[in-house]
């Protein structure tokens, strides 16, 4: 695939309208990504959370900024839950996820897109909340000597602490992976 080259080519209406639940999976994905500071440079982490359960269903790390950072993320999602039928995707604006690279994948796998008014936070802030976390509860307590630590705790904070074991108020207190469970969808 092609290098992101930064050039806009599709900028989505806001469909979310800040809807930040879903009655069934694989209905509401939101997306974004982050930067963690290493003693060898930056790292980029990119998140796909379902709006159903909370559950961060793909992610993606790597040293550079680029459209394949959220696309990596968006096909694992894809990959662990299955080529979706009605799905909106929700993101910001920039231009990882306004691409060509990114948007043929989710045309090709069906998806429709839906992107936050240009600098308004609020229109993904279930995504923030999610980073605001991370950062909290894990990276903001740790200085990584290299990026793969930072990768390794970063893993360990999504697979083995925020899906199984995080609980969320809007979940009635359990987990991603419990609320899952008890609506029979794992």
């Amino acid at each position: 695939m092609p290098k992101d080259d930064g050039l806009r080519s599709v900028i989505a209406d806001n469909l979310l309208n800040r809807q930040f639940t879903a009655e069934a999976p694989n209905q509401r994905w939101i997306a974004d990504f982050t930067y963690i500071w290493t003693a060898e440079g930056w790292l980029y982490v990119a998140v796909v959370i379902d709006l159903f359960s909370r559950r961060v269903v793909g992610w993606s790390m790597s040293d550079t900024m680029t459209a394949q950072l959220v696309t990596d993320a968006l096909m694992m999602a894809i990959w662990r839950r299955g080529k979706p039928d009605a799905l909106l995707h929700h993101s910001d604006q920039g231009s990882q996820y306004t691409s060509e690279q990114f948007q043929r994948l989710m045309a090709d796998n069906g998806v429709t897109c839906s992107m936050s008014r240009s600098g308004n936070v609020w229109d993904n802030a279930a995504m923030e909340s999610f980073f605001s976390s991370l950062k909290t509860e894990r990276v903001g307590r740790k200085t990584y000597r290299t990026r793969n630590h930072a990768k390794a705790d970063v893993f360990d904070y999504i697979e083995r602490f925020y899906n199984p074991t995080r609980r969320h108020s809007t979940l009635g207190y359990l987990s991603p992976m419990d609320f899952e469970r008890q609506a029979q969808v794992a």
